[in-house]
């Protein structure tokens, strides 16, 4: 697969292993720990590549139970879009907004701090609902972009997050964070709002880094949860088998 990312070679070589036979139809997938040192991969790209044959119909993730194998057909895993992973956009996030915060606390006038004070008071307002929007929370994010009066870093933002809500494999990872009922960081949104409400660009974009690694650790969580339920119940049932009489 020329050009391809690293999430989606470790699919196409798992799809591989399943089509060899190494994986039979209704299998479980060895656990996350052993693909990542099988593939000499990181266990987020075992994640994405797990989550890319999902998408495909190739597997099937149980939730508490484990990834079980649905289709040995296709011996060579296809992904035409090359969608680009969640923790990949999030990684380029980190470096491209974080600067944007630092250089937005500079920059900005007080009709756009005025402008992000509102947004992030919708922000509040979108979170108390059941919805899982997260319209202001998009929005709070390129107004910042905005207030650097960089046309060019306006274009860089606005890229990553068509890419976020574009990729399915980025997509499905986000929501498995929704169904786990997480919800933007008020807090942490507030820190960046008062860090340029202070023009403080450091702290803007400090505050900036640390809410994007915390969303980086909530999909670590989210996409770890069943692994973690499956191990809960292993122990449950070790236990009740050596439990006395």
């Amino acid at each position: 697969m020329p050009g391809a990312r690293l999430y989606q070679k470790v699919a196409e070589k798992l799809a591989e292993a399943i089509a060899a036979g190494d994986y039979p139809a209704g299998s479980r997938l060895p656990a996350e720990r052993k693909l990542a040192e099988r593939f000499e991969v990181s266990r987020p790209t075992v994640r994405e590549a797990i989550i890319a044959l999902e998408l495909a119909g190739s597997v099937e993730v149980k939730g508490g139970s484990g990834v079980y194998v649905t289709d040995t057909e296709t011996s060579v895993f296809s992904s035409g879009e090359r969608a680009i992973g969640a923790f990949e956009i999030l990684q380029a996030r980190i470096m491209f907004e974080g600067e944007a915060a630092g250089l937005a606390a500079r920059e900005v006038s007080d009709e756009e701090v005025a402008k992000l004070a509102e947004i992030f008071d919708e922000m509040v307002a979108e979170n108390a609902t059941e919805s899982s929007a997260e319209v202001a929370d998009e929005k709070f994010h390129l107004h910042i972009a905005q207030c650097t009066h960089n046309d060019a870093v306006v274009s860089v933002c606005q890229h990553l997050w068509k890419l976020r809500n574009n990729s399915s494999v980025s997509a499905h990872i986000l929501e498995k964070v929704r169904q786990a009922g997480s919800k933007p960081g008020i807090e942490e949104h507030r820190r960046i709002l008062e860090a340029i409400q202070r023009r403080d660009p450091e702290g803007a974009r400090n505050a900036m880094r640390d809410h994007l690694q915390r969303v980086v650790q909530q999909l670590l969580d989210a996409t770890e949860a069943e692994a973690l339920e499956q191990a809960r119940r292993e122990v449950s049932a070790a236990r009740q088998r050596f439990a006395l009489p």
